[in-house]
């Protein structure tokens, strides 16, 4: 089975960390963000990508090339970013072959063998507080009656958080390319809310699929949250002297670590450095240097140095030092 991933965005709501990076190539637990995706779609039976690449698509090409390329990797070039099903469109084909549709910057906790399986064109949904951000599905059951792109008045909370399986990918093709040709556009974009849409009238038969393991990464907070669940998965580094570590916790071999309190929640990539530390909820990236600070809930880029000099204290009885 096909799967296409969208990843071609910018990331801007990441800056500074996509300056010289795509969102997607962001390490999180070890692997870059698409890492852990093609890995949990891979083991369910997926044999081939389409990614759609734009941003800075070569370390997307070189890294995907380099680690599955037994998957038949193509790279559809976005030249013009005009939405997600403007992207979507870069993938399919005229077959009535079925495919499976995931964004580059989610990671979902979810059988994924199951989710291929199924017998109809099924959107994954989640509750959400404010669907007015989202593609909303309006369902009787768990059959839906209409899709809306950020409703002003959504008539329903079912959000769609980025995950379709498209039973038939040759009607979804001309689905978008209606849209296209008919200039139909939400927020200025050729949205695949609106191709779905268009399914749905011409007779289409979609479900749902209500998930709850969803973790989105466009943000430096849920990014954190996401890293925290891929965690969960993974060993803890082999004792290291003079290193305390609470798992989980990520420690690359080729980390230079001492001195340090590590975890929970941590990453720390390949070749960096952590010298007298204590580190809690952090991801540090590859060449970064980290040296005698405490760090909660923070991002260190790639070759970023955060450094802090040790204090020298005379402090008398009943006295008082804080620092903010």
């Amino acid at each position: 089975m096909k799967a296409i991933i969208p990843a071609a965005g910018i990331g801007k709501r990441l800056r500074p960390h996509t300056l010289l990076v795509p969102k997607v190539m962001i390490n999180l637990a070890g692997k870059p963000i698409i890492g852990h995706i093609i890995d949990a779609i891979s083991k369910a039976g997926v044999t081939q990508l389409e990614i759609i690449v734009g941003y800075k698509n070569d370390q997307v090409e070189q890294y995907v090339v380099k680690n599955y390329g037994d998957l038949h990797p193509g790279f559809p070039l976005q030249r013009e970013r005009k939405g997600l099903g403007h992207a979507v469109l870069q993938g399919l084909d005229d077959s009535d072959e079925p495919a499976l549709i995931i964004l580059g910057d989610t990671i979902f906790d979810l059988d994924f063998t199951k989710f291929l399986n199924l017998t109809h064109t099924t959107l994954a949904v989640v509750p959400v507080e404010d669907p007015r951000r989202f593609g909303v599905a309006e369902t009787q059951g768990d059959v839906v009656m209409r899709l809306v792109e950020k409703p002003e008045n959504p008539q329903s909370n079912l959000a769609l958080v980025g995950l379709y399986y498209i039973k038939n990918q040759g009607r979804l093709k001309r689905a978008i390319e209606q849209i296209i040709n008919e200039n139909i556009t939400t927020k200025g974009e050729y949205q695949l809310t609106d191709a779905l849409q268009v399914m749905i009238a011409d007779g289409e038969e979609v479900h749902t699929k209500a998930i709850s393991g969803w973790y989105d990464c466009g943000t430096k907070e849920s990014l954190l949250s996401s890293h925290q669940f891929l965690l969960t998965s993974i060993q803890t580094r082999d004792e290291l002297p003079h290193v305390i570590q609470h798992p989980p916790v990520y420690i690359h071999p080729d980390a230079d670590v001492k001195n340090s309190v590590i975890g929970p929640n941590v990453t720390i990539a390949r070749d960096a450095v952590v010298r007298n530390a204590v580190l809690t909820n952090v991801i540090v990236g590859r060449y970064a240097t980290v040296e005698n600070v405490v760090l909660k809930d923070s991002l260190i880029g790639d070759s970023a140095v955060v450094q802090e000099s040790a204090r020298v204290l005379n402090i008398g009885d009943f006295s008082e030092l804080k620092f903010y």
